[in-house]
């Protein structure tokens, strides 16, 4: 297999993940890589213990009109989102129907009117035997869950719909009997708590909803989607507060995905998402935060931009999408971030100088077999989505249609 553009990098196992080749986000944990899938519902397990012959080791089915889209692995065990499988929903076959409106609004749990049709919370699994996860726990969620951080350990944060808010919001989450995860605490942006009798102060085609949060320390970095950077103080975990609300959309143009931080050189990465096809949303960046003073995060670079191919006019997203998030027991650096830039395949940039970050590595795969994407108007495109980098350095990396990608850097 020959990818269409390669630099310091190459490829070395692909798998089609049991012919359920969509996938969202990857974890790697004693052999066994788990990915969360975007149109199969459920999630899939591949065996990776040879990382040049990956081979599909399982599937594990979601409910009806459920999807698994995010999981995180840590402690023997496998946390899962339960949330509404939007892209099935034909009210969603344009993406801009979801991303141009709040969460709320869009799965009609704002001012809820109807039993929902999902399954919706947080699913634990013992996945002591690797490879063979065995469901132990559930918390129920109103509206669902979207993303976890949970490195293992008491605490986990998650971003919840909940009913009676405008989208999804920061959740506090007590790991201490996996077999009973409970809510801890929340934080919300004021204007989200519509129940309460807030109103929203922005506009309604700004989705002004939590993606998911890195947590260092008592330290919570908020990716607010169009609300850009939300800092949050979780020393008592049962009442986050806010440090700081940062926001350049617009006149940017918003979608914040990821905030990295990077605690020994006092900087933050932070991603906004690339969403729609076509280049239709726009430039999105990668910035560079310098935040010495959590207090006052200021911006002082963005990663360039790829320039070997214009995959601006390629078609299907173009932009990043998630970067390696330096989770322990992983590859860790503060120098190196490796990121996915959709139909621009994987980046790798070298940071040592904050003000002057240099790509240094470069993957596109080839075009995807066949399309797992059936909704009108997609193209068969490369689509670079999760990335996970293990601490030997090999890259996993996920794709909408094109399956589990096995990869390595040789900058």
């Amino acid at each position: 297999m020959k990818p269409d553009h390669a630099r310091n990098m190459r490829l070395i196992g692909h798998s089609d993940q049991g012919g359920l080749r969509d996938g969202i986000q990857v974890m790697v944990e004693n052999g066994f890589a788990y990915v969360g899938h975007l149109f199969s519902q459920g999630f899939s397990i591949v065996d990776v213990r040879d990382p040049k012959n990956p081979k599909p080791a399982g599937y594990v089915a979601a409910p009806p009109n459920t999807w698994n889209v995010h999981l995180q692995v840590a402690d023997n065990l496998l946390l899962v989102i339960h949330g509404k499988d939007v892209f099935a929903d034909a009210a969603f076959a344009d993406e801009a129907s979801y991303y141009k409106a709040s969460a709320g609004a869009a799965l009609g749990t704002a001012i809820p009117t109807a039993e929902k049709t999902w399954d919706a919370g947080l699913a634990v699994y013992d996945i002591s035997k690797p490879g063979e996860p065995r469901r132990i726990g559930f918390m129920p969620v109103s509206g669902g869950i979207h993303r976890i951080w949970w490195t293992g350990g008491r605490w986990a944060y998650v971003s919840a719909l909940l009913d009676g808010f405008t989208d999804f919001i920061f959740m506090t989450v007590d790991m201490s009997d996996p077999a009973n995860p409970r809510e801890a605490g929340r934080y919300w942006l004021p204007g989200m708590n519509l129940a309460a009798g807030e109103t929203p102060s922005w506009p309604a085609s700004a989705k002004f909803g939590l993606h998911h949060a890195i947590v260092h320390g008592d330290i919570a970095w908020g990716a607010w989607r169009d609300a850009g950077l939300v800092v949050m103080d979780v020393t008592d975990r049962s009442e986050p507060k806010l440090i700081v609300h940062r926001n350049w959309s617009p006149p940017f143009q918003g979608g914040t995905h990821n905030c990295l931080p990077l605690p020994d050189r006092d900087l933050l990465v932070v991603l906004d998402e690339a969403v729609l096809d076509d280049f239709e949303d726009g430039l999105k960046n990668i910035w560079i935060f310098d935040v010495k003073d959590p207090a006052n995060p200021v911006p002082v670079a963005t990663m360039p931009i790829p320039v070997d191919a214009d995959y601006a006019r390629k078609g299907a997203h173009y932009g990043p999408h998630n970067i390696h998030e330096n989770r322990p027991g992983t590859f860790q650096s503060s120098s190196l971030i490796f990121s996915t830039w959709q139909n621009a395949g994987v980046r790798v940039f070298d940071i040592s100088d904050q003000y002057r970050p240099k790509e240094v590595g470069a993957l596109v795969p080839p075009p995807p077999a066949g399309m797992m994407d059936k909704r009108p108007g997609k193209k068969p495109i490369i689509q670079s989505c999760d990335i996970f980098v293990e601490k030997s350095g090999l890259i996993y990396v996920t794709d909408y249609n094109a399956g589990l990608y096995v990869m390595e850097f040789n900058g």
